[in-house]
């Protein structure tokens, strides 16, 4: 049976979301709302999906953090290694290289910015049959993901609904999407 794996880097995301967009640390209202992003990854393509969560562990385990993800259907994958070594990043590079040689399919969503996985997303690509999408602020992920052929892009707040609040984000509308009401309120 086909399936997604959803790939969270989720430093990369709280990164993105704490410099990036609001200039501080997220407060909790702020942050995404990790079920949504577990249904949308279902909901795209018509298909169960595998959420796996991957969280640098080295320093000290979020237990509330992980026991919220397991309730809501999340695998964490708490990792820990050298300072130097970004577990992170390793541990979501070897997930991609193994889904992109499992012979049984699986497609691959992965929430990160980062161009550091492009070559494991390009390897996915190649793949007859195999869908590959990023979940991403759209104006800030790495052009090095954003100009893969055939990736397809979605916007953490804007497709997925992650969000309870609006974000203050600079970025280009498409006219069909345009609210003007947003501006005056």
């Amino acid at each position: 049976m086909a399936q997604t794996f959803l790939l969270v880097d989720g430093e990369n995301i709280d990164t993105t979301l704490g410099v990036s967009l609001l200039g501080r640390r997220p407060a909790p209202e702020e942050r995404p709302r990790w079920d949504r992003v577990l249904d949308y990854a279902r909901a795209i393509w018509d298909q169960p999906a595998r959420g796996l969560f991957f969280l640098n562990a080295t320093a000290s385990v979020p237990l509330s953090f992980v026991q919220a993800l397991t309730s809501i259907g999340y695998r964490p994958v708490l990792l820990s290694g050298p300072p130097e070594v970004k577990v992170v990043d390793v541990a979501i590079q070897r997930t991609l290289d193994a889904l992109a040689e499992r012979p049984d399919g699986g497609d691959a969503l992965l929430a990160s910015h980062d161009s550091d996985f492009a070559p494991q997303l390009a390897s996915l690509l190649h793949v007859e049959g195999r869908r590959v999408g990023v979940i991403c602020f759209r104006e800030l992920v790495s052009s090095t993901l954003a100009d893969l052929e055939g990736l397809e892009l979605y916007d953490l707040e804007d497709d997925v609904g992650a969000f309870t609040v609006t974000l203050p984000r600079t970025r280009v509308i498409p006219i069909d999407r345009f609210d003007p009401w947003t501006l005056l309120d």
